[in-house]
């Protein structure tokens, strides 16, 4: 098993480094958050004192980060841990950034010997729990097989994108076509139940129909039409809406660079910040569904 290095346990974070422990890496954790820490120690990880102590001597170094401007400074800072880590490691950053800090964190490290590959995952936290997760990964292909000794205990697909750089775009790009779909398929159960119609009767005619899409079949925004999903729990736990807006935001970012026309990813990145700035930013995403009902 291999020596790692986990900085960042948030809700994705933190599962993924005690599924790491439960595969039998060693793991040495770190983050700004005591209670964070103690839940992945109670695990059987270590605790780091620091993100410097945390990566001496690593195999992997796994970054799981709030924005671009963290990963950066974590890496490439004035109190970055580059000079820290082994030139044989493989730094592995699972955050979900713009493409352009992804490659910059990629050739600054390159400058000084280290390995990097860009990996955010798609499946929430509810995959991350799992081991289910999906990484999609920009890199080389040799680093994305290295990858696959600690990646395959945390996910169970995992996809080479192409270069640094690629797995940010193809994450942005899908969940663009996530949110598109959530509220398509919102707006058309609100319609059926405004003219009369049974919303899981409905719900399971468009699945037998070309409207069939994964949010009316396994994520269903309408509340009480499928057990165990965020809508009949209150939208409590799953995507939060305002990291649905901030993703949209990168992705307006990355079409506006290569000039490519996202008509519909603007009109729902609209729709997830009008929802975000009605008090709803830590509901889960499904819970644009709201915004379609009646007043």
């Amino acid at each position: 098993m291999a020596k790692v290095a986990f900085i960042g346990l948030g809700n994705m974070g933190g599962p993924m480094a005690i599924n790491l422990v439960k595969a039998g890496h060693d793991v040495s954790a770190f983050d700004l958050s005591a209670a964070a820490l103690a839940q992945v120690q109670a695990e059987g990880a270590k605790v780091a004192s620091s993100a410097i102590d945390a990566v001496t001597g690593a195999d992997y170094v796994i970054s799981m980060l709030p924005a671009g401007k963290h990963v950066i400074g974590l890496y490439l800072g004035e109190q970055g841990i580059a000079s820290a880590i082994s030139k044989q490691a493989l730094v592995i950053d699972c955050s979900t950034i713009d493409a352009d800090s992804a490659r910059k964190v990629g050739a600054g490290l390159a400058e000084q010997g280290i390995a990097f590959i860009d990996a955010p995952v798609s499946g929430g936290v509810g995959g991350a729990k799992a081991g289910t997760l999906t990484f999609i990964i920009g890199g080389t292909a040799a680093d994305f097989e290295n990858a696959k000794t600690v990646l395959g205990n945390m996910g169970k697909n995992l996809f080479h994108a192409g270069d640094v750089g690629a797995g940010q775009v193809a994450k942005i790009c899908n969940n663009m076509l996530l949110s598109i779909l959530m509220a398509g398929t919102s707006e058309a159960l609100q319609m059926g139940i405004d003219n009369g119609l049974d919303p899981k009767t409905l719900s399971e005619i468009m699945l037998k129909s070309s409207g069939r899409n994964w949010t009316l079949e396994l994520y269903n925004p309408c509340p009480d039409v499928l057990p165990n999903v965020p809508s009949s729990n209150g939208y409590q736990g799953g995507f939060m809406v305002d990291l649905m807006a901030k993703d949209l935001g990168l992705a307006l970012e990355a079409a506006t660079q290569s000039g490519s026309s996202t008509p519909m990813g603007a009109l729902a990145r609209n729709l997830y910040v009008t929802h975000q700035r009605a008090g709803n930013g830590k509901l889960d995403f499904s819970s644009i569904f709201k915004m379609f009902g009646k007043k």
